[in-house]
This record gives C-alpha cells, sequence and structure tokens, in this order.
C-alpha cells in the first residue's frame, strides 16, 4: 500500500514538471532556473544529510554520484530545454521522453538481470501508445522541427541524448550506488546536474531573469517537489525494485501535465486525449502488475 502511494506521489509530481516549464518561460532561461533548482536541492539535502550526520560518498564513488546526477537531471532536462528552444516540438520531446522506460526495461535485462514479461512489454506498449495519443493535438498544431538556429538532424540528435542520459542516470542508482545514503547521495548528484545546468547557461549566454511571484513558487517548487521529492522517488523505487517496473510510471507523465494544462492554463483537453489518459494507465497497471 505504502508502495502504490508513494509511486502515485512520485507521477503527480514529476507531471509537473511540464506546467513548471511552461510557467516560468516569460520569467527566465531555461538553464538559470535549473541551476537555481538544482543548487538549491543540493544545498537541502547537504543541510538533512549534516543534520543525521551520514556518511558521504568518497573517492570514484563520489565521481560516480556526481556523473548520475549529470545524467539524471542535468544533461536530461537541459538538452530537452534546449531542442525544444531550438524549434523541436514540445509534443515530440514528451513523446521520446516517453521512450525512456522502453529503454530502461530493453537495458536493464543483460545489465541487471531483470526480465519484463509478455505482458510487461504489452503494458509499455499500450503506456506509449497512450501517450501518442494524449500528444497527437499537438503533433497536429506544429511541424515535429520547426525552423530554429541549429540544423534540424543536432536538434533531433541532442533530443535522443536526453532520453539516453536520463535512462543511463536511472539505471546508476542500481549499482553500487545504493549503497549510499540517500540524503548524502541526493545531496552529490543534484550538485553534478548543477555543474551541468552552469554550464549550459554560461555557454548559451543565458542572462534572462525577471524576478516574480510566478518564478520564484516555481523555484521554489522546483527545490523541493521537483528535485527534492520526486527525484529521490524515483531513486528509491528503482533502488528497490526493478528499473523497469518503477519507471513505466513515466508514461503517465505527459496525460497528467494535460490534464494540468486544462486546469491552469485553460488548455483544451479532446476526447482522444482522455482516451489516451485511459489507454496510458492501463498500460502502467499492465507493466507493474
Amino acid at each position: 500500500m505504502l508502495a502504490t502511494f508513494l509511486a502515485a506521489v512520485f507521477v503527480l509530481l514529476w507531471s509537473t514538471g511540464f506546467v513548471v516549464a511552461r510557467a516560468i518561460k516569460p520569467y527566465a532561461d531555461p538553464n538559470l532556473f535549473l541551476l537555481c533548482r538544482f543548487g538549491g536541492t543540493a544545498v537541502l539535502f547537504a543541510l538533512a544529510a549534516w543534520a543525521a550526520g551520514v556518511a558521504w560518498p568518497r573517492g570514484r564513488a563520489l565521481g560516480k554520484h556526481v556523473l548520475a546526477g549529470a545524467l539524471l537531471q542535468g544533461v536530461y532536462l537541459g538538452a530537452g530545454y534546449w531542442a525544444v528552444a531550438q524549434g523541436l516540438s514540445a509534443g515530440v520531446m514528451a513523446l521520446l521522453g516517453a521512450l525512456q522506460p522502453l529503454m530502461t526495461a530493453a537495458l536493464a535485462a543483460p545489465l541487471f538481470g531483470e526480465r519484463l514479461s509478455a505482458r510487461g512489454w504489452s503494458g509499455m506498449a499500450l503506456g506509449l501508445a497512450g501517450v501518442a495519443l494524449v500528444l497527437a493535438p499537438k503533433f497536429a498544431a506544429a511541424s515535429p522541427v520547426q525552423q530554429g538556429h541549429a540544423p534540424s538532424w543536432l536538434v533531433v540528435a541532442i533530443s535522443i541524448l536526453a532520453v539516453v542520459a536520463i535512462t543511463a542516470g536511472t539505471l546508476f542508482q542500481k549499482t553500487s550506488l545504493a549503497k549510499a545514503d540517500i540524503r548524502s547521495a541526493g545531496a552529490v548528484q543534484n550538485f553534478g546536474a548543477a555543474l551541468v545546468a552552469g554550464v549550459l547557461a554560461l555557454a548559451l549566454h543565458e542572462k534572462h531573469w525577471i524576478p516574480s511571484t510566478t518564478l520564484w513558487i516555481s523555484v521554489a517548487w522546483g527545490i523541493v517537489m521537483l528535485s527534492g521529492v520526486s527525484v529521490t522517488l524515483l531513486m528509491w523505487m528503482v533502488r528497490r525494485g526493478d528499473a523497469s517496473r518503477a519507471t513505466a510510471l513515466l508514461f503517465l507523465a505527459p496525460p497528467l501535465a494535460a490534464l494540468e494544462g486544462y486546469a491552469g492554463f485553460g488548455e483544451t483537453l479532446s476526447l482522444v486525449q482522455i482516451a489516451g489518459f485511459g489507454v496510458a494507465l492501463a498500460g502502467v497497471l499492465l507493466a507493474r502488475s
């Protein structure tokens, strides 16, 4: 029962990342926002680890945690935001992100001996189909890659890199990194993500930052709920169970984001999208059964 509740909390919080990305767009460049988000979460976890007196990763383990955090959050979000800013349809990026559970399931078998049953693979396929239905209006509204500052092939390659990065960062949690206390691990991994965001902000000459209530609320939400609670829950679920079953929950993020966009921004919600939510939910339940 507790595991089911935590899984529901995770996917609900994770889905709000789409809403936050939209909310901060008029006020801040993405990597500046991510730098504040990851840096704030790193400080939060460092204080929690210090107060509890837990051990910190050292030596090679320290470097592995930095790399895991850089991949799980820094490269994934930084590359994804960049691709969208360069003209990649947000719907296409979300659909590519939905490939992550499939990639995780495929790699978890040879790496960790996890075997997904035929029912599980059927659930994965249903989940992806549900996401495609939810995102269908976005595909109809715009071309997959609009003209931007970078070549289309590069934009697509970077977006695929983002999905590979979050997959690798997730699978890292199943290795020897799982031995570390989740508070000190969270501090180091968010520091790794902050390093990536800082480098990208400098490289892309980001400087747009207009202080506002919306921006500060988004920063606080990102620090505490997104990088703090939701990513920690993902780490915890992957550590304690099958990576493929944990990441199958990500199929529900785009459908929930569509519902949140409808409630918070007055976006349209068609019958096809509602049906897609049902299909994705059925897929997740099947994949996790």
